[in-house]
């Protein structure tokens, strides 16, 4: 058995899971950061709600977003540590193994292993959210730790948008939900008959799925926003194609549920069509990440069978 705790900004998640990828246990409690110590003892006792009487872990593995070496968390985007020997800390609570990983690379391991990249080689996940995850198994390792992708920070457009990291046109400043909701609100803006304002209205807002849900009812203004974030996604995907020739692309977070016809299916095609696989090797294929808020847990639970 393993456990694999999935930090998210607002909660934190912990599992057991057995060998096959199935979550025996789940407990979830509010996060409520009071500094390190704190941090890793709640951690620990987390751990321990999810054990069973009489059940043994081999380790406790988890993701948080950030960057991470060893035991050591480098940095944190949603909660303030820098720097911190976090397994160090773990183990003064509880005796065992921790393993950390950022949440795209654990989202990479748990559908590797149970989802859409299981029976690959080399894979790669591609997380819509705040920003652009990338997570990448290669030769069945995962590629983490102080060496995780930041392929969200491909530049896609020299001088484009300003990004967090400081440089310009990166690609996460176009095909993340929040580049997403910008391009949504910009339409908006210019279009004041379109569809989007009654369904950004209804829902309480402009939101990553404002624009296929009024691309779906025809709304011309919505479906150009569609395709102008199909082609920003698919760009990205060419850069990350053309380095590492994944067997599998799975496109994963909230945005990803999109209908088909109006995401994964034009992304497909310009991949096909610009990446350069169509001279000749490997053929990428881009898929829907299967696991959803699982993915998280189970990346997490089986970190230690790709490091």
């Amino acid at each position: 058995m393993y456990i694999g705790i999935d930090v998210g900004g607002t909660n934190l998640k912990a599992g057991l899971v057995d060998e096959t990828g199935r979550i025996v246990t789940v407990k979830r409690v509010p996060l409520d950061f009071r500094g390190s110590e704190h941090f890793a003892r709640v951690l620990a006792e987390l751990s321990q709600a999810v054990l069973a009487e009489g059940v043994d872990a081999q380790y406790v593995g988890i993701g948080l977003p950030g960057a991470v070496s060893g035991g050591d968390v480098l940095f944190t985007t949603n909660i303030p540590m820098e720097n911190v020997p976090l397994e160090k800390l773990f183990r003064q609570y509880l005796d065992l193994p921790l393993l950390l990983g950022n949440d795209a690379d654990c989202a990479a391991v748990g559908e590797f292993f149970c989802g859409a990249g299981k029976g690959t080689e080399d894979f790669a996940i591609v997380t819509l959210g705040t920003g652009v995850g990338v997570g990448l198994i290669l030769n069945g390792k995962l590629r983490g730790g102080a060496v995780s992708s930041e392929a969200g920070h491909i530049v896609m457009r020299q001088g484009g948008e300003s990004c967090n990291c400081g440089r310009r046109g990166c690609w996460e400043r176009y095909a993340s939900a929040t580049g997403l909701i910008q391009q949504t609100e910009a339409a908006m803006e210019g279009h004041p008959e379109s569809l989007l304002h009654e369904i950004a209205e209804k829902n309480g807002g402009v939101e990553g799925r404002t624009a296929f849900q009024a691309a779906e009812l025809g709304d011309e203004t919505a479906l150009a926003v569609c395709h102008a974030y199909a082609e920003n996604l698919a760009d990205g995907a060419i850069s990350l194609i053309n380095v590492i020739r994944p067997e599998v692309i799975a496109i994963g977070g909230g945005v990803a549920a999109a209908p088909e016809h109006l995401l994964l299916k034009p992304v497909r095609e310009i991949v096909k069509r610009e990446s350069f696989g169509r001279h000749g090797g490997r053929i990428t294929k881009i898929l829907r990440a299967e696991l959803g808020n699982d993915a998280g847990i189970i990346g997490a639970a089986f970190l230690g069978r790709v490091m």
